[in-house]
């Protein structure tokens, strides 16, 4: 089984000012060390503004979308942009992922420091600097898999002429107002052709992403039939196995379906889902879009994990709060935070009705408190949950992992 290295290092990082919402008090500990105290959120001294992540859905996540992914014949590369937390890699390579998939160079470095092995890059790599370290990468560890797409002879030229040593890569798919990604098959042979042509590049699949697709099954059946017809041409023939990937976040169910109809073909066949947000999903976007959430309800569910806690600190008027957390602590490209609950002064909670966040500055949040929302006083802590895992992850280094009762028991670092 791939195995994460390095993790211990992490716990060995001392803490400091480099990491927003810690105790003051803990200036030094290791995090290790701090995390073995079982400090709690609320009297362990940690600081507002503060994004947690709980321990119990995490680890329904982890389990729930393996298990999904293994019940429906689908191998997983999960999207390790969204926390770039080599401590969630490790969690998700113990559940039988069989890599993690990457959108930049930067993220595959991340990777490889902390040994994963098998790496599937969602992106075409044009850089020459780049593709040189990744020349020597792959010359210097003959267990490193990597896979890349390819769109565009262009890009499959410039790779070419930077690379020594031979790189694995699947033709990306594209459609009519998407994003990267070859336009129809004339364009995808075409790009074959020169992957073929090429000294450093072998062909062994097809992928692209769904959700960038006016129609995602319309689009799913495109990319099933493409790799048929590579197939058929015996484009595959230097791979040992035919790469088939697709799959973000809502879509997976429809993946799953449209792969379940490609059949046999010359080679063994990875079918790879690579949804990244599932790790610790939302309270907004998510929560509307996966599929668990309407279309197929009776196969699994999600939970979020992340509730970022911010202070109130003023009441200038009747009907409005000002919390200490904004653009900086939360994301804001889809959705504003949502209101959860009120812990008040003497430690009861209650939930937080009547609250509405109606814009983000950067370092506050505007809250809506409607008429009857209750008492709602300068210093109450607000549990706001949050929309858009992959915009939240990349605001904080150090994130504290809580159990019951509000306790810590780990922290896990992100490298953004």
């Amino acid at each position: 089984m791939d195995q994460v290295t390095g993790i211990d290092e992490l716990h060995r990082e001392r803490v400091d000012h480099r990491f927003k919402g810690l105790p003051p008090d803990a200036d030094g500990l290791t995090v290790g060390e701090l995390a073995a105290q079982r400090r709690t959120v609320f009297d362990g001294g940690f600081t507002t503004p503060l994004l947690t992540l709980s321990e119990p859905a995490l680890q329904h996540n982890l389990a729930q979308l393996a298990d999904w992914a293994g019940r429906h014949g689908l191998a997983f590369a999960p999207h390790g942009k969204t926390s770039m937390a080599p401590q969630l890699f490790a969690r998700q390579l113990a559940h039988g992922a069989w890599g993690i998939t990457a959108a930049t160079p930067h993220q595959v470095r991340v990777y490889r420091a902390f040994g994963v092995r098998r790496v599937f890059l969602a992106n075409e790599l044009v850089d020459a600097a780049a593709l040189r370290w990744l020349s020597r990468e792959v010359a210097g560890d003959p267990e490193f898999g990597f896979v890349c797409y390819v769109d565009s002879v262009r890009g499959v030229e410039l790779m070419d002429a930077a690379l020594t040593a031979v790189v694995d890569v699947v033709v990306e798919l594209g459609a009519e107002g998407g994003r990267t990604g070859v336009r129809g098959s004339a364009e995808a042979a075409r790009v074959a052709d020169a992957v073929a042509a090429a000294r450093h590049l072998r062909l062994v699949g097809v992928a692209g992403y769904e959700a960038a697709a006016p129609d995602p099954r319309g689009w799913l059946g495109e990319l099933v039939s493409l790799a048929r017809d590579f197939d058929a041409a015996g484009r595959f023939a230097e791979a040992g196995e035919i790469v088939v990937s697709a799959g973000g976040s809502e879509w997976f169910d429809a993946v799953a379906d449209a792969f379940g109809t490609l059949g046999e073909l010359s080679l063994p066949v990875l079918r790879l889902l690579r949804s990244g947000a599932y790790v610790t999903h939302d309270d907004v976007h998510y929560r509307d879009l996966t599929p668990f959430h309407d279309r197929i309800p009776a196969e699994g569910s999600l939970e979020p994990a992340f509730r970022l806690w911010a202070q109130v600190l003023s009441r200038p008027e009747p009907g409005l709060a000002l919390l200490n957390a904004g653009k900086r602590d939360a994301p804001y490209d889809l959705d504003l935070p949502v209101p959860q609950v009120v812990r008040r002064a003497d430690g009861s909670a209650v939930p937080a009705a009547g609250l509405t966040v109606t814009k983000l500055a950067d370092q506050h949040a505007f809250v809506d408190v409607a008429p009857g929302a209750g008492d709602l006083a300068v210093g109450d802590w607000v549990g706001l949950g949050v929309s858009h895992p992959c915009t939240a992850f990349d605001k904080w280094q150090l994130v504290p992992v809580v159990g019951e009762g509000g306790v810590v028991t780990d922290f896990v670092r992100t490298f953004f």
